[in-house]
């Protein structure tokens, strides 16, 4: 059951454009109060269309029909309005700058409960529940590492990998400053999957900064940028996955 909280920031989506993508993030604000008085801000100009409390309690603050301005400044699969086709749900959480800590068991199951509800209505592919990490590598770490995403998609929500066989040409580690065809690979991987990196040249800073995005999400136990051979193995996996679904 939700509670309706309505925000004044908000607009049409484009003409045709339809929901295919759920968008996690986090707070990042010491109380669920402060954030629903920033969301429903008209001077602030941000806002998402739902936002669960660390109780489990949970608040529609813009119809689903509607643009919510939750995204900012994002990219995946080559978009960049990820507002648009989006929707957004933010989640009780102080975020890393002021107090990260690891989400309550009702808060997880009542955001179980709406990806559930959400995905059951909109035709959103498993590669594109991510976090506001994801779409926005360079400015975000929301949701974090904290959230189980891998619990996430054993509710039919997202992706998870298998576990991690390192075989082979997987055995490489690469890092920043390294170059040659393992990177060309890597970056592949990545844009085929749907992050925002560029084609060709050496790992540089916007590489390992998406790196860093994926670990937090698909490998949270340890996101140092570096692709080590789990790193790879995974990210193939959810590539081929991925390839498998569209």
């Amino acid at each position: 059951m939700h509670i309706d909280r309505p925000s004044p920031n908000h607009d049409s989506r484009p003409s045709g454009a339809a929901v295919d993508m759920l968008i996690l993030h986090y707070t990042g604000m010491a109380s669920a109060a402060a954030a629903l008085d920033r969301m429903c801000d008209p001077d602030a100009k941000v806002s998402a269309h739902y936002l669960i409390d660390e109780d489990g309690a949970t608040f529609r603050l813009v119809d689903e029909a509607r643009r919510a301005w939750h995204a900012g400044l994002s990219r995946w699969r080559g978009r960049d309005d990820i507002n648009a086709v989006s929707i957004g749900i933010e989640m009780v959480n102080p975020g890393h700058e002021i107090g990260y800590r690891a989400y309550p068991e009702a808060q997880m199951a009542a955001v179980i409960d709406l990806c559930r509800d959400i995905t059951a209505r909109h035709p959103i592919p498993p590669r594109h529940v991510l976090g506001h990490a994801d779409i926005a590598c360079a400015r975000r770490a929301d949701p974090g590492e904290c959230f189980d995403w891998r619990r996430l998609a054993a509710q039919g929500v997202g992706l998870w990998p298998e576990v991690a066989v390192v075989t082979g040409e997987m055995g490489l580690t690469l890092r920043l400053g390294d170059g040659g065809p393992a990177v060309d690979d890597i970056r592949g991987a990545l844009a085929g999957f749907g992050y925002g990196v560029a084609a060709g040249g050496a790992f540089d800073a916007p590489l390992e900064v998406a790196v860093i995005a994926f670990q937090r999400h698909f490998r949270p136990r340890r996101f140092d940028g570096v692709v080590d051979p789990e790193t790879a193995q995974v990210m193939f996996q959810l590539l081929d996955a991925a390839t498998r679904e569209a």
